[in-house]
């Protein structure tokens, strides 16, 4: 099992290599991580790791989340690559389950994380690669609370699964439950019953992918 203390200290060295002088403290791993002070004391005392912001961090970094976690150097990436599982994370990409947000293709950072890690957070994982970003707004809660990272798999864009989607319009990048209806037309659905369905022609849909995991915002 990880611990949270380990993983801090190892955040800590990272940092203080970057700083000029003095120790570095719990609140200067808060700042990096953009987390509260008071959170952070409470996450810390309950143990509990702030995996969302972690990976963030490790690919501003750029750093081995696997060392991070597991003490295993880089080289292992590359003479055990069948124990890991690459992901697309593009930190800078906002999917909407309320308004619209960017189309997304570029900018992204390569993370290699443990597979077991991944199986935990997606299930069965796909031949291809997951693709992460994040979400914004509250129309998917309480499914997708706002700022959680979603996992996608590109190569299911079947709306007639059960699930929840990535889909982009004239309005930009959506994630929703997605229904074709009898008359061709395709309804985006919300989660939050305060949210009223979007319906759109098929034509003006395009299904980017299935949401096969989630972390909540921490």
């Amino acid at each position: 099992m990880v611990d949270f203390n380990e993983v801090i200290e190892k955040l800590k060295d990272i940092i203080s290599s970057k700083k000029i002088g003095g120790k570095v403290f719990d609140k200067d791993v808060a700042a990096e991580l953009g987390i509260a002070q008071a959170t952070f004391a409470t996450m810390k005392k309950r143990g509990s790791i702030p995996y969302r912001e972690i990976m963030e961090f490790c690919a501003r970094r750029k750093i081995s989340i696997n060392w991070l976690f597991f003490d295993q150097p880089a080289e292992m990436l590359v003479e055990e690559t069948g124990k890991f599982f690459r992901v697309r994370y593009f930190a800078d990409i906002r999917a909407s389950a309320g308004g619209g947000a960017e189309v997304f293709d570029e900018g992204y950072e390569y993370l290699e994380v443990d597979r077991t890690i991944m199986e935990n957070l997606v299930g069965p994982l796909p031949s291809g690669e997951i693709e992460a970003i994040h979400v914004e707004g509250e129309s998917m809660e309480p499914t997708l609370p706002d700022g959680s990272i979603v996992f996608i798999d590109r190569r299911q864009t079947d709306p007639a699964k059960d699930g929840i989607f990535v889909a982009a319009t004239g309005n930009g990048l959506f994630v929703k439950r997605i229904r074709r209806r009898a008359d061709g037309m395709v309804e985006l659905i919300s989660d939050n019953p305060l949210y009223t369905p979007e319906v759109l022609p098929p034509e003006q849909v395009e299904i980017v992918g299935r949401v096969v995991g989630n972390i909540e915002r921490l």
